[in-house]
């Protein structure tokens, strides 16, 4: 049966609850049967939606999609190592984002929910603005006052309402948790369903491999959104029998933000307090995530590892990518950083995948500023 269950208490709510967190206060995961009807799915639309038995909506009529999904898995050379990449920077809004954001909004259509909000360091603001702008739901996005001017000029143009957050990014969150006290809260990090748009990245990989698990993908981790979701796919290909072995995750965090990287690596038993400071990759500059231990606990399920890259090891592959003419975001070449460190020691026949996650574009003030240096 569908439901919402507590990680905490294990109580159960149904999906068609207005809730994103449990009574008791604690997140909530969800509890889906996936199912892959495989020459049914071979002759869909080349959209994430192709899997539609895998995405927990009701009714079809209320689904929220700009087609996106299923974007090129690309060989790319890092220190001569061929690596299979996801260009998911292609997606309507620049991010990989618009996955969560497209099943997310679609279930609140479902929910008849007229008006959320959502706090973000740009990328999930920018897409749930817009998937809100097609569904002609009321929303208010809060992000932390640094955050790249386009972004912001982004999230605005889809009429969203724009709340600038002083301080940290965890201020920013205190902020939205106030406002969710009265409005529903479509939260990238919170809200369980977010993930299981998230976790199309994982079917596309399988099907664009034949139908084949990755021995290994490399993905950045900030609050987790792609990594949790991932790791939710791959379990349910190998629950459905469609694959036989999940991949080895390797989570990228950068050195100047690495809560989780330190709490894997001393095996804490909490995420650490930590000295956070400024970083080029604002995506995943997040000191304090609400789902850290899970994230932790996938990582270590798929026997996977944590890499933290410097700041100016960013710089060098943000240029080195860039001139090879794909045009990412700082956040994203964090990613690429990572990669370039894990693959001097890889094994030669190891089938990697890894992605771009954020549009350059995005970020034009911080590319100026490295191009400048």
């Amino acid at each position: 049966m569908e439901k919402f269950v507590c990680i905490k208490c294990n109580r159960k709510f149904s999906l068609n609850e207005k809730i994103w967190k449990c009574k008791c206060g604690a997140l909530l995961d969800i509890n889906f049967k996936s199912t892959f009807p495989v020459d049914k799915i071979k002759q869909r639309k080349l959209t994430m939606w192709r899997y539609r038995e895998a995405i927990p909506l009701l009714d079809d009529n209320n689904i929220i999609s700009f087609d996106e999904g299923f974007t090129p898995l690309t060989d790319v050379a890092f220190n001569g190592k061929s690596v299979l990449v996801k260009q998911d920077y292609l997606f309507p809004t620049g991010s990989y984002k618009d996955r969560g954001a497209s099943v997310l909004i679609s279930k609140v259509r479902e929910l008849g929910i007229k008006e959320v909000v959502e706090d973000s360091s740009g990328n999930a603001g920018c897409a749930i603005a817009a998937y809100c702008a097609k569904a002609k739901i009321d929303c208010e996005i809060f992000v932390p006052q640094d955050t790249s001017a386009g972004k912001l000029a982004q999230i605005q143009f889809y009429r969203a309402k724009l709340n600038k957050i002083p301080g940290s990014r965890e201020n920013t969150a205190h902020a939205v948790l106030k406002a969710a006290e009265k409005y529903y809260y479509a939260s990238h990090s919170w809200n369980p369903f977010f993930f299981h748009g998230t976790k199309t990245f994982a079917f596309e990989v399988c099907e664009q491999l034949g139908w084949k698990s990755p021995d290994t993908v490399i993905l950045p981790v900030g609050n987790g959104t792609l990594l949790l979701g991932a790791y939710i796919g791959f379990n349910e290909l190998l629950e459905a029998g469609i694959i036989d072995k999940i991949p080895k995750i390797i989570a990228i965090q950068s050195v100047n933000c690495a809560p989780l990287y330190r709490a894997f690596k001393e095996n804490l038993e909490e995420i650490p307090d930590i000295d956070k400071k400024d970083t080029l990759a604002e995506g995943i500059a997040i000191a304090k995530p609400i789902r850290g231990k899970q994230i932790i606990e996938a990582v270590k399920k798929s026997n996977g590892d944590f890499i933290a890259v410097e700041d100016w090891e960013i710089k060098k592959s943000l240029k080195d990518i860039c001139e090879r003419g794909f045009y990412i975001e700082p956040t994203a070449a964090s990613t690429t950083a990572g990669i370039c460190k894990y693959v001097e020691k890889s094994n030669p026949d190891e089938t990697i995948v890894s992605l771009f996650t954020g549009h350059g574009l995005k970020t034009t003030e911080k590319m100026l500023k490295v191009l400048n240096e």
